[in-house]
């Protein structure tokens, strides 16, 4: 299926899709968080400390009395140069295919759309998504899929491929930087597809030579969620 039909069959569906976390849109602030280098006071020292990088995290959002920050699909990101699992000799990896939502460990996360369970790991390489779910969906019998990222392990603990979840269930929380790949509490949400013959992963950040490929096969994740008009 080409991106823009599957964009518009979502569009199309949106009235059926939950929320994705506990927001208010009538009393909740939502803060546009920029990881680009544009943004000038995330430092490599913020970046290369984990437990500083929780303190701006938390500084920004308290700052702006704002309950989430948001952002970051097709994003140039500077932020993954804390990590070798983007890290390459000929190309790094810097694009970033999902909307983040950062707030506080252990938010709830709910199914915005039902589907099963089409795998889960832990993916625990430093920088990595730790604790990750992936659902498989259908709507008017066209399959993809939708990752979340940076979970709690008790999440993944005791789940069982196949397991169905209605729009509204309790899927995940936010896990905390010693489960979620060593990041600030967020989740990282993407919608995928094809897939192919990946298994509780997919990347969530791709090479800019390869944007075209990814952000073909990885429409915004704001299709479901529905947030982002709340900045």
């Amino acid at each position: 299926m080409h991106l823009n039909m599957l964009a518009e069959l979502l569009k199309k569906n949106s009235a059926q899709f939950s929320k994705i976390v506990p927001f208010d849109e009538e009393k909740d602030t939502l803060l546009l968080l920029d990881f680009t280098v544009s943004n000038k006071s995330l430092t490599q020292e913020i970046l290369a400390d984990t437990m500083l990088f929780c303190d701006y995290i938390d500084e920004k959002l308290s700052a702006c009395n704002a309950k989430y920050g948001i952002g970051g699909y097709n994003e140039h990101r500077t932020i993954y140069s804390r990590s070798e699992v983007f890290n390459s000799k000929e190309e790094p990896r810097r694009l970033h295919l999902g909307i983040d939502i950062w707030g506080k460990a252990k938010t709830p996360i709910y199914a915005p759309i039902g589907g099963m369970v089409h795998s889960f790991a832990f993916n625990n390489q430093f920088g990595d998504y730790g604790a990750t779910i992936i659902l498989l969906h259908q709507i008017n019998t066209v399959p993809f899929y939708t990752l979340y990222g940076h979970l709690s392990l008790a999440d993944i603990a005791g789940l069982n491929v196949g397991k169905y979840f209605l729009p509204g269930d309790l899927l995940a929380h936010f896990g905390s930087p010693n489960e979620n790949g060593n990041w600030p509490p967020h989740l990282h949400f993407q919608i995928i597809e094809d897939i192919g013959l990946k298994d509780g992963d997919y990347p969530g950040v791709c090479k800019f030579s390869e944007s075209a490929k990814y952000l073909q096969n990885c429409p915004n994740p704001d299709l479901i969620i529905n947030m982002m008009q709340y900045i």
